[in-house]
């Protein structure tokens, strides 16, 4: 009991610290960014910028900003400071230093991090005219796609990613342990993934079939995406679905799924045998698959590759569950510069650098050859291998990649190119889940409702979705807190924004 309550408590502070954060952006909206810009970067005054990213700094990574400063300091006479916000205190900090007026002059920023809410909010700086003034190249790279996706309320609002990336979600899993005890390497429906279970669990008790964190089961999201659902806002632990296959879609919950007692059927059977602990959504260990102590876990295709390159001596596999694949919004990594930033032309202007100049790119992503990487040449291919990881690290500023810059990690999955091949040949601009990757939710209208709601699905359907309740009444209780939170008004505000979305495109 008392760790269910520390969870309920800290879902509760969550919403809380996200209540107080959109009341300290009010304010900021009004700043188009315009402030002297003259489209002439004036370079003669050193500044020192500083970058906010999400992440575990390693040890000495301090050496590798150096040596990114020494090209920077010449070029544009300027040095970066990078302040790492770990993965234990990210979800409490990151909002806070946008609201508490502290002065700094970039950040990483996405989509799973609420871009397009805060953006509302006033916690980043119109980038209408300083974008295409002081990062020209960068602008002109921009897919209209993207540039939708950045700009929210018909302003720009970040500078996203360059490099495309894939709306993939699935298994990672070690085929060793099974078929080692007669499994057939089957893994393509949910079925065959707790066939693979029940081998784990008889024959490695010791071992959690899946991998589980506080943040939710992810179970949930797989599932909902197996069966051609996308999320409401594009992200994962959302509330509200819609089928990309209507011509004009409406949205549901989970409880108004005909279908969703399959799903709670499902979960009833895998706590019942063990599949995962009962203390899941206490647990904060994202190694337990690479370290030994879980034999699958869902995640994306850029995750797989990570521990497929971990563990070289294990068959890890991966087999994606989304029925339709598009590309994520480019908006999962993109830079923002803060409402409060002292110098947003000079960061700009290096961010243009950055990700137009490959010295300076490699050393701001891969630090420093001999030292932080190598290069690995395959007759006319290069990729890249990291060394030294337990000092250094590449950056954590995904936002950073571009097709042209970002090198392929030496020791990558041999099938890893053919998924993406594969994905890229499927995709179609303006259909299916590929059509609403543009569409952004706008809560100003609802914020107290929004995150009364999230907050009640944090507690609520959490603990349901791991059938830690009895699955019939807490369907029930979670229908009746989301009501009571507001899910109506919620759900018709932005069915309202949808239906607008939608004909726009047409």
């Amino acid at each position: 009991m008392k760790r269910k309550m520390h969870f309920f408590a800290s879902a509760a502070v969550f919403t809380l610290l996200f209540i107080v954060a959109q009341a300290g952006f009010a304010g900021g909206s009004s700043d188009k960014g315009k402030g002297g810009a003259t489209g002439v970067l004036d370079t003669s005054k050193r500044v020192e910028l500083t970058l906010y990213i999400i992440g575990n700094e390693p040890p000495k990574q301090a050496e590798l900003y150096e040596n990114f400063n020494r090209i920077a300091l010449e070029k544009l006479n300027c040095t970066l400071k990078t302040i790492w916000l770990t993965w234990g205190e990210y979800r409490n900090k990151y909002p806070l230093i946008f609201s508490s007026g502290e002065a700094f002059d970039m950040a990483y920023a996405a989509t799973w991090l609420n871009f397009p809410i805060m953006a509302q909010k006033g916690a980043f700086k119109q980038l209408d005219e300083l974008f295409p003034q002081y990062a020209p190249k960068n602008y002109a790279r921009q897919s209209a796609t993207a540039k939708r996706q950045g700009s929210v309320g018909g302003h720009i609002y970040g500078i996203p990613t360059l490099q495309a990336t894939y709306g993939v979600y699935g298994a990672i899993y070690r085929a060793d342990l099974a078929t080692a005890h007669g499994w057939d390497g089957k893994m393509e429906t949910f079925e065959d993934m707790e066939r693979y279970f029940e081998i784990i669990k008889k024959n490695y008790p010791a071992m959690e079939p899946i991998q589980i964190l506080s943040e939710g089961s992810n179970i949930d999201d797989a599932w909902m995406m197996n069966r051609g659902f996308y999320h409401s806002k594009g992200g994962y632990n959302d509330f509200m679905f819609l089928d990309p296959s209507q011509a004009n879609p409406k949205l549901f919950t989970y409880y108004e799924y005909d279908k969703i007692q399959e799903f709670l059927s499902m979960i009833v059977r895998w706590n019942e045998r063990g599949y995962f602990p009962k203390s899941a959504l206490s647990d904060t260990d994202n190694e337990k698959v690479q370290n030994g102590k879980a034999a699958l876990r869902l995640h994306n295709i850029d995750t797989y590759d990570g521990i497929y390159r971990a563990r070289p001596d294990w068959d890890i596999r991966w087999c994606n569950f989304v029925k339709d694949v598009s590309h994520n919004a480019f908006t999962n990594d993109v830079l923002v510069i803060p409402s409060t930033a002292k110098n947003p032309e000079r960061a700009l202007a290096l961010w243009e650098l950055i990700t137009n100049d490959e010295e300076a790119f490699r050393a701001f992503f891969y630090g420093v050859e001999g030292k932080s990487y190598e290069l690995v040449k395959n007759g006319n291919k290069t990729s890249i291998r990291a060394i030294n990881i337990t000092d250094y690290a590449f950056s954590n500023m995904w936002a950073a990649r571009t097709n042209e810059f970002y090198l392929p990690i030496a020791g990558a999955p041999a099938d890893l190119q053919g998924y993406k091949d594969g994905y890229e040949s499927r995709i179609k601009e303006g259909v299916g889940t590929e059509k609403f990757r543009s569409f952004n939710i706008d809560t100003s209208s609802i914020e107290n409702e929004y995150a009364a709601c999230l907050a009640v699905h944090q507690q609520y359907w959490w603990p349901l979705e791991l059938a830690y309740v009895d699955v019939v009444k807490g369907l029930a209780e979670y229908q009746e807190k989301m009501k009571a939170a507001g899910i109506d008004k919620v759900k018709q505000v932005v069915q309202a924004q949808l239906d607008a979305y939608v004909a726009s495109l047409k």
